[in-house]
């Protein structure tokens, strides 16, 4: 199978995940190639996700590292099939290479909590709310990208509307609740939506009042998503020159205890949409 020019976030979090098992087991890169019957520079190529590996030898690797976690086994060969192109590739070569990671980490999760102090949730943004952020971007963006932009975010809230969406929880601070980011018109509508989204069966809401006070994190936007195994869950943290991806067990802990501190200090989803209904009259 040919090497890749430019692989995904998805394919260089499982060729990671591969090293780790190697690794973990004392087993050399070249004892690897060995056993899989290629050369030892195609083990560097597959644990940079620039190659991709067949299930039957991800599955004889897993084995001979002495990995028994059937679970997360079957996560990494699913990971390692090959998959139809998403609705994100047709964008690819017109749109910074993080956007199609963000969507292709969604189109996977099966749950996902997200945190928001200053901004909406794209899933949950109006394409009004979305383009008012867009026109903001530095340096500014050509009208085509804005274009192509919004018409990706709008095919990125789709996750929801599957056969099978992923359950997701955004929490969302008074404060973002307040912004009004494209004009007071704008700002209703966007709220507004947020209102008819919170109903959906898939989604959960909660607001976090500034009464509430401190809590670890504030000003981050954040994102975990659940992995089809608890090693595969993937942290994506919003940064101005684009998505950072973290994925370390010790990471993925620091952030579940923000996210679970954070719930714990925000308003039940009824009491979320009064705040939201009350800010709503008020604007």
């Amino acid at each position: 199978m040919a090497a890749r020019t430019a692989p995904t976030e998805r394919q260089k979090r499982l060729g990671a995940e591969l090293r780790i098992l190697r690794t973990s087991a004392g087993v050399s890169a070249e004892s690897a190639a060995g056993l899989l019957g290629v050369d030892r520079g195609k083990i560097s190529n597959i644990e940079a996700g620039a190659r991709p590996i067949s299930p039957d030898r991800l599955r004889t690797l897993a084995h001979n590292c002495g990995c028994t976690d059937r679970e997360y086994i079957d996560a990494l060969v699913e990971m390692a099939q090959p998959s139809s192109r998403g609705w994100w590739e047709k964008y690819r070569g017109t749109l910074p290479q993080g956007l199609f990671d963000i969507a292709e980490l969604e189109a996977h999760a099966l749950r996902m909590r997200a945190a928001y102090a200053m901004h909406m949730p794209g899933l949950l943004q109006t394409t009004d709310h979305a383009l008012a952020l867009f026109r903001v971007v530095i340096p500014q963006l050509p009208e085509r990208e804005i274009t192509l932009r919004l018409a990706h975010r709008v095919e990125r809230q789709g996750v929801l509307d599957g056969d099978s969406p992923p359950s997701y929880t955004a929490i969302v601070h008074e404060a973002a609740l307040r912004m009004q980011f494209g004009g007071r018109a704008v700002a209703q509508a966007q709220l507004g939506n947020l209102l008819k989204k919170s109903e959906h069966p898939s989604v959960r809401l909660l607001v976090i009042p500034f009464a509430a006070g401190e809590f670890p994190g504030a000003g981050q936007t954040v994102l975990y998503a659940e992995g089809a195994a608890p090693q595969l869950d993937t942290v994506q943290i919003d940064n101005s020159h684009g998505p950072l991806f973290v994925h370390s067990q010790t990471q993925l802990a620091k952030y579940r205890a923000h996210l679970d501190w954070m719930e714990r200090i925000a308003l039940s989803p009824d009491d979320s949409r009064d705040v939201i209904h009350t800010i709503t009259r008020r604007l």
